[in-house]
């Protein structure tokens, strides 16, 4: 089975906090762990969409934050397999897990732009039920367990921006 293409943001505000958002409970069978629930906007790529202009998508499609300002552009790509039990039903049934392309942002607006149960593009049901801002290095202890080396990779990846402010 392939990898789903994938695009993931950090996005920091102006103290060098990053956005979390609680997923939805029911959001899929990869997600059955109620200890686990944040985790950061991504979401698949388009078939002939720019992983950039995808991850600018799935922010606002998740978040409704359009105020925006592009810090960093992770080195390379990284992955993570699903669970072996949720292997033929999450993602659709079609892949093994994904490989994601990330991106830090700052956010450059006010807070009211973000709506997460009211997100932008009007097509799915939200992602997220709540948010947060967090530090950088908290994140891999927050995402589900299978994700978190990814999380640790993107914690590498984008530290010195936060050592920068």
């Amino acid at each position: 089975m392939p990898y789903r293409p994938c695009v993931g943001v950090a996005l920091f505000n102006r103290e060098g906090r990053v956005f979390v958002g609680r997923r939805r409970p029911d959001k899929g069978p990869e997600y059955r762990d109620p200890v686990f629930e944040w985790q950061m906007p991504q979401g698949g790529i388009d078939p002939g969409e720019d992983p950039y202009t995808a991850a600018l998508r799935e922010l606002y499609e998740e978040t409704n934050i359009r105020s925006t300002a592009l810090l960093a552009e992770a080195p390379e790509w990284y992955r993570y397999d699903l669970p072996l039990d949720a292997l033929g039903k999450a993602l659709k049934g079609r892949y093994r897990g994904q490989t994601q392309k990330w991106f830090a942002l700052r956010f450059t607006g006010d807070e009211a732009e973000i709506d997460v149960r009211a997100p932008g593009g009007g097509h799915h049901k939200p992602e997220f039920v709540d948010w947060r801002w967090e530090r950088l290095e908290n994140l891999p202890d927050l995402i589900i367990p299978f994700k978190r080396g990814v999380y640790e990779q993107v914690v590498r990846a984008f530290a010195p921006l936060v050592a920068a402010e």
